[in-house]
């Protein structure tokens, strides 16, 4: 891992966009940011980041499709995967941790939060300036 860990932003919320990719810089986070699952894809496979925070629900190839993607590569199935969704349902939140979700935030949710569960799954627990 690089001095600064990379995580990439899959959301095409831009609301939610802006909030998390300025708490994550601020806690000394690289950020890069997809707005549908297929840029997500070619992003994760052109230049693998630490993590994906991945909404369910994007344009085009859904959250659930771009972690089996990432799942049944060799080269990016290590990556810590947080799923982001308004899906509230349980048979959702199944799937995902089927596909190898390594955790699972509902919409609305704390970005503070978020950012301290990103920090926990990639062992950084503190701020890295």
């Amino acid at each position: 891992m690089t001095d600064k860990p990379t995580v990439l932003i899959a959301e095409d919320e831009e609301t939610i966009v802006e909030s998390l990719a300025f708490l994550m810089e601020k806690e000394g986070f690289n950020v890069r940011i997809a707005t549908n699952g297929q840029s997500a894809i070619d992003m994760i496979s052109q230049d693998i980041p630490d993590m994906v925070l991945l909404d369910v629900m994007m344009p085009g190839r859904d959250g659930f499709d771009v972690a089996r993607t990432v799942r049944t590569n060799s080269r990016t199935k290590h990556i810590p995967i947080m799923m982001l969704t308004a899906r509230t349902r349980e048979i959702d939140r199944r799937k995902g941790l089927e596909l190898g979700v390594d955790d699972f935030v509902t919409k609305p949710f704390s970005t503070r939060d978020v950012v301290a569960r990103v920090k926990a799954l990639l062992g950084c627990d503190t701020p890295q300036t």
